[in-house]
């Protein structure tokens, strides 16, 4: 695979990305939630940190992450040109391609979003405000999908959490966090062919 094809199905994964995260910003009030199914459902949050929610502490914390980020796809684009350089599996080419597009979506929500979008607390936010919500490279990450597929206690006999009240798959996720999970995946499952 050529690095044009890599980088058209990287940047096809980010356009995706960025309109779904734009829409959702502008017609959703934080925390709004439509049901497509009871298991499936439309969620906007916004993320201050990484995965999961977890946060660097420290007034500099959201800018290390932004620039740890950022040397992360330097690296990641590095890795794709090697790999097509070398003739490597398509299957590693579009994970790295995956994974490349969905740094890169969220890169581009911490650097840009905090000066070019306000507010989303009580009002859906504006594109391109006067009056944004943050600084360069400490905007919030868009996320939106959420599959609670199953709710309920947990059963006694299981240690540590068993009784408590338990959601799966509780991580409200972004199209950006689908394709770095999905081209991990694939270099996971197919670890054998990938990684002669």
């Amino acid at each position: 695979m050529s690095l044009n094809k890599a980088l058209i199905i990287a940047f096809l994964v980010l356009l995706i990305d960025q309109v779904l995260k734009i829409y959702i910003k502008t017609n959703f009030l934080l925390n709004e939630e439509i049901y497509v199914f009871e298991w499936f459902r439309i969620h906007f949050i916004e993320n201050d940190g990484m995965a999961w929610g977890v946060e660097l502490p420290g007034n500099y914390g959201k800018l290390v992450l932004t620039l740890f980020r950022i040397v992360a796809v330097g690296g990641i684009f590095y890795w794709l040109k090697d790999a097509i350089k070398k003739k490597s599996s398509k299957i590693l080419i579009v994970a790295i391609a995956l994974i490349l597009s969905g740094a890169l979506g969220n890169i581009i929500d911490s650097v840009f979003y905090g000066v070019i979008f306000d507010d989303s607390h009580h009002h859906l936010a504006t594109l391109f405000s006067d009056q944004p919500y943050g600084t360069w490279f400490h905007g919030r990450v868009v996320d939106m999908f959420y599959f609670p597929i199953w709710k309920g206690y947990l059963p006694d006999w299981i240690p540590g959490w068993g009784g408590q009240y338990f959601t799966f798959f509780n991580a409200i996720f972004n199209v950006a966090d689908a394709a770095i999970s999905v081209g991990v995946g694939m270099l996971i499952v197919f670890n054998k062919r990938v990684f002669k």
